[in-house]
């Protein structure tokens, strides 16, 4: 699948703990679609909402398009804590297989509302670091589209999705709803 025209979008991958590995559906995304930039952490081994957010900052501030963040697991945690600071820039999100704040600890820090942009919220019912009830719920708080990807583990390298076509899809399903959001808000 080959994604219409992002020129006027930066999109940014922001991994969960660990990081994405070669086989995982972001790193292919990026070899994909080689524009796509990768925020990077100073250490993917531990876990910190903070760092984590601070760094997903200064790399929104480096470019002034709008932006679409394609998120995985504690990274969709960050996105979340970053967007409720400061949700300049951000045209929408993709958050996949979001890990449980609670099991991070982290749930207090997170908003508890709308996120300032469209968003789509995919989550696996066999997700060992969410259940999808879940992350269904936080969809909700977010006003997040929701979809249940099915059977698929924590949706990474691991799930053996390859490029994963359904998610590239919803990727430019979010495109067109940030389009169509920023023209209602300049025709407003």
């Amino acid at each position: 699948m080959a994604l219409r025209s992002f020129s006027d979008y930066r999109v940014l991958i922001v991994p969960g703990l660990h990081n994405s590995g070669p086989g995982h559906w972001q790193s292919r995304w990026q070899r994909l679609y080689p524009q796509f930039e990768r925020v990077e952490q100073d250490d993917w081994e531990k876990p910190d909402l903070a760092a984590w957010s601070a760094r997903l900052d200064r790399a929104r501030r480096e470019d002034n398009r709008p932006t679409l963040i394609v998120a995985h697991s504690f990274g969709c945690l960050t996105t979340a804590h970053s967007l409720a600071r400061d949700p300049h820039g951000v045209a929408g999100v993709l958050l996949v297989g979001p890990a449980d704040p609670e099991k991070f600890g982290v749930a207090d820090k997170l908003p508890h509302k709308r996120l300032p942009c469209p968003g789509i919220l995919i989550a696996s019912q066999t997700d060992p670091w969410m259940k999808a009830e879940h992350a269904a719920q936080w969809a909700r708080r977010w006003n997040c589209k929701y979809i249940d990807g099915g059977a698929l583990g924590h949706i990474n390298a691991e799930s053996g999705l390859g490029d994963w076509v359904y998610g590239q899809a919803q990727l430019q399903t979010l495109f067109d709803l940030a389009q169509s959001s920023t023209r209602h808000r300049h025709a407003a």
